[in-house]
């Protein structure tokens, strides 16, 4: 067979793995809303400098605590209101979308990196150092993750970037189990063996050969880590941990908002809508990606 005919025939496998894995994805219809809604989230962080109608940090001086446009006293320009210094509460909005994938995307790539390399190392080699892996992963999880990553930037010091090293931390285990889990499955079947008799060295096996066939639980993981990493770094923004203010980051906006809740609902409700909005997307779209990616849930 010719070198077109096979890329020919690679290039049709995967046209038909991604038709199939859209149509398990579309069944579940509150995944697709899901992602629509992520999407659009990722637009808005992407174009939030030209989507922005004023700039996050910019007070203006005689409008504060101005209600949303629709209200007695609102103004047009400010569609939903401003904060206790004047400033846009949409522009902050949508700003604070820019964290808040940010967030996501750095967390949960520290934390898939380290996972992965320690259940490889775990599942791959067994014994004692499994042992030993997996003793100090439990000793993790044992802790509530928002009470370990508090404790974690206490000692880093408050700060977005320390607050996104501790949460990366506080998840790796949920990877590094689920990578052991299922390397220890796959280094049994034959085509492990059929590549150690072949003379594959061991990082050859582990990344190569075995760790392709780990993808799609990783995955899924890496989605639910997403919205709870969001979730997460507003709480310890909200705690006063996090991001540091003027920084129009969700949670941070909580913050300065709790005094002001009585009399001017608006400034705490839009932020928290977004928190909510946000990671229930993500996890509906979690849910659809593991009815896609899950073969027993596709036979059901």
């Amino acid at each position: 067979m010719s070198d077109v005919s096979v890329k020919l025939s690679d290039a049709a496998i995967r046209r038909r793995q991604l038709s199939e894995f859209w149509f398990y994805f579309s069944r579940n219809k509150g995944a697709v809303v899901g992602l629509g809604i992520f999407l659009l989230m990722v637009f808005t962080a992407i174009f939030a400098d030209w989507l922005a109608p004023h700039s996050p940090t910019l007070q203006y001086r005689d409008a504060l605590l101005l209600p949303p446009a629709w209200l007695d006293g609102g103004r047009a320009e400010f569609l939903l209101g401003t904060d206790p210094v004047g400033r846009d509460i949409l522009s902050r909005l949508i700003a604070g979308s820019q964290y808040s994938l940010f967030i996501g995307i750095v967390v949960v790539s520290i934390a898939l990196l380290g996972g992965v390399i320690i259940g490889l190392i775990a599942g791959f080699f067994g014994g004692w150092l499994d042992a030993l892996i997996m003793r100090i992963m439990d000793v993790i999880l044992a802790f509530p993750s928002l009470l370990l990553a508090l404790v974690l930037v206490a000692v880093l010091g408050p700060g977005l970037t320390n607050a996104m090293i501790a949460i990366a931390i506080v998840y790796q285990p949920h990877f590094a189990r689920l990578t052991r889990a299922a390397v220890m499955a796959e280094k049994q079947r034959e085509y492990v063996s059929a590549a150690r008799v072949a003379g594959a060295g061991n990082l050859r096996l582990m990344f190569l050969t075995i760790l392709p066939n780990c993808v799609a639980p990783l995955i899924v993981q890496a989605t639910l880590s997403f919205s709870s990493a969001v979730l997460d770094a507003a709480a310890l923004g909200f705690l006063g941990m996090g991001a540091q203010p003027p920084a129009p980051e969700w949670g941070t906006m909580l913050a300065e908002a709790r005094e002001f809740i009585s009399r001017a609902w608006w400034v705490a409700t839009f932020p928290g809508l977004a928190i909510l909005i946000a990671v229930l997307a993500i996890n509906l779209m979690g849910d659809g990606l593991r009815d896609a990616l899950d073969p027993k849930l596709k036979r059901s």
